[in-house]
């Protein structure tokens, strides 16, 4: 249906050609549809492609998700199929199931559901989003963890287990190959997609163990496993990511691949001896969930422009700050996506590469043999580049050659580590980089923070003090315009009262202005100062900005950002 529904698109006026073969080129890496990558890539809404298709095949628009549907209804279709086909059971009369497809279209589909069901087919058209959303609503693990680790200490041979410290390789391996610890470590890695979280965190202290997952920046406990099992576990994510399980004392990288819910996803795994053991900490790495829309990571309306404006320039550099994990890659790589044309060299120096991009050439730095990223970004510019993005500007040198090179016909982007966009240029002066150069070289200056979204679907609006809000920030006439919102908690949202994340922005352009007080050697005091009368929103009238629009909770901006 891919390249029909693609044609059928440009017929109707919603789509150009060349958005069509931006779509199908992004599908062959991801493997979606090609409706849901257009949906992805902001080339059109959602709801316009469902109604697209429904007249188009002359059926009937249906939201899964705001039905009341029977388990055993839904049950009608199993789990494998309902993923493979993206396709779900929502209501029976007599020898007649009503079912929602991303794809009515599809014949084979319909034909192999009849014969499966035994039952006349009434195809219904359904967004992607809704269909997945459901499945993951009611199909959860036939395995529930809790259920798994009483079965566990019956199962496993723990004596054996506890005395894997003094055990050798292939009696730790054996524990690590045990069915229940296999099953349990696998239940875990699902768990962890299933409630969309970024990292699972595996510890061991001195009488315990435990299990944590980090959802939308916060991390919760999971579980605790039995500490016999200790060893086996470790073992077992070593074997998977294919690492040293002898090694015990040093630290280690690794990698999983796994499919899962039809879609390939990556653990970046990385094992630290502490204490009582070795620690765990996984990355979940889902490039299906890589937001790379840059008109739906946040921006303010003016900040979109500005920055759109400077990635667009021809040479010079723009800078992205924040502490880790606060989505600076995730911006780099919207506005590499946003760039990325056949006529262009795009070259990536990182540590590490996160997620594979089409036609970007992606370099993964080795310290250890002498492959930094100052040694990277001089090879590059040997390789007629036009785009050059450093993973991280962590020293004198690399500031230097991405210096001179956004100075030379070269548009430079990178990251620092910088509390908001003003102190940059503290950091690079301090670094021991000439005023002239910082002020002629730097285009644009981002700062940012993650916040959690509110949950929609268990919202609701809380009294804030007046006093309070004065004190976030909130201007005296803005006071009483606006409600507050927080979330209870539910089934949708883990019971957290918030669901994804969303960021906040400070863009910082170099304005004549900004550039003069940098060569007058002023303060970042005085910078920021001046930036805010030329109209920049700080990272707090950012987050106050995502609050009056009912996004955010006073307490998620007040944890993210400082007072201006």
């Amino acid at each position: 249906m891919a390249k029909k529904l693609g044609e059928l698109l440009i017929q109707e006026g919603l789509i150009d050609e060349e958005q069509l073969n931006r779509a199908l080129e992004e599908q062959r890496t991801s493997g979606e549809r090609v409706g849901a990558v257009l949906i992805k890539l902001g080339l059109i809404t959602e709801d316009s492609l469902v109604d697209f298709i429904a007249r188009q095949f002359h059926v009937p628009a249906v939201n899964v998700v705001k039905l009341n549907i029977p388990k055993d209804v839904i049950s009608l279709i199993p789990l494998d199929i309902s993923q493979k086909y993206q396709a779900i059971p929502f209501g029976i009369m007599g020898n007649t199931l009503n079912v929602a497809m991303a794809d009515p279209g599809n014949l084979f589909v319909i034909d192999d559901l009849r014969f499966l069901t035994r039952k006349n087919i009434q195809v219904h058209v359904c967004s992607d989003s809704a269909i997945k959303k459901l499945i993951s609503q009611f199909f959860t693990h036939d395995d529930n963890l809790d259920d798994m680790l009483g079965m566990l200490k019956e199962e496993v041979d723990v004596d054996l287990v506890e005395t894997a410290e003094e055990m050798d390789l292939s009696f730790l391996e054996d524990a690590a190959e045990q069915a229940p610890v296999v099953k349990l470590v696998n239940l875990i890695l699902m768990d962890a997609i299933r409630k969309q979280a970024s990292d699972i965190h595996i510890e061991a202290y001195e009488k315990t163990m435990r299990v944590r997952f980090r959802i939308d920046g916060v991390l919760y406990e999971i579980m605790r496993p039995p500490l016999a099992l200790k060893n086996a576990i470790i073992s077992r994510l070593k074997i998977m990511s294919r690492l040293d399980i002898a090694e015990r004392r040093l630290p280690q990288d690794g990698r999983i691949k796994l499919k899962a819910k039809g879609r390939e996803m990556d653990f970046r795994v990385s094992v630290l001896p502490t204490l009582f053991g070795e620690k765990v900490v996984l990355r979940l790495l889902d490039k299906s969930g890589l937001q790379l829309d840059m008109t739906k990571l946040g921006f303010e309306e003016s900040q979109y422009k500005a920055f759109r404006e400077a990635i667009y320039l021809p040479y010079g550099m723009v800078l992205v700050t924040g502490p880790t994990g606060s989505g600076k890659t995730t911006t780099l790589y919207s506005a590499l996506s946003e760039l990325n044309k056949t006529s262009l060299n795009i070259s990536t120096a990182e540590d590490p590469v996160e997620y594979n991009l089409l036609g970007i050439n992606q370099v993964q730095i080795h310290d250890s043999i002498g492959l930094n990223f100052a040694s990277a970004l001089r090879s590059f510019l040997r390789q007629d580049p036009d785009i050059i993005m450093v993973g991280e500007v962590r020293d004198f040198e690399t500031a230097e050659v991405a210096i001179k090179a956004a100075l030379t016909g070269h548009l430079v982007l990178s990251t620092l580590h910088t509390n908001d966009a003003p102190s940059t240029i503290g950091r690079l002066l301090n670094m021991g980089i000439e005023a002239f150069l910082v002020s002629s070289a730097v285009n644009l200056v981002l700062a940012q923070r993650l916040v959690r979204r509110v949950c929609s679907e268990c919202r609701y609006e809380e009294d804030v003090q007046p006093e309070l809000l004065l004190d976030m920030g909130v201007r005296e006439e803005e006071i009483g315009k606006f409600a507050c919102y927080r979330g209870k908690g539910c089934p949708v949202c883990n019971d957290t009262g918030y669901r994804g994340r969303i960021a906040l922005y400070e863009v910082m352009p170099m304005y004549e202005q900004v550039r003069e007080l940098v060569l007058l050697g002023a303060s970042t005091t005085e910078i920021k100062r001046e930036s805010i009368r030329l109209g920049m929103l700080t990272l707090r009238r950012s987050g106050i900005n995502k609050l009056k629009a009912g996004v955010t909770s006073v307490e998620e901006v007040l944890r993210s950002s400082a007072k201006d």
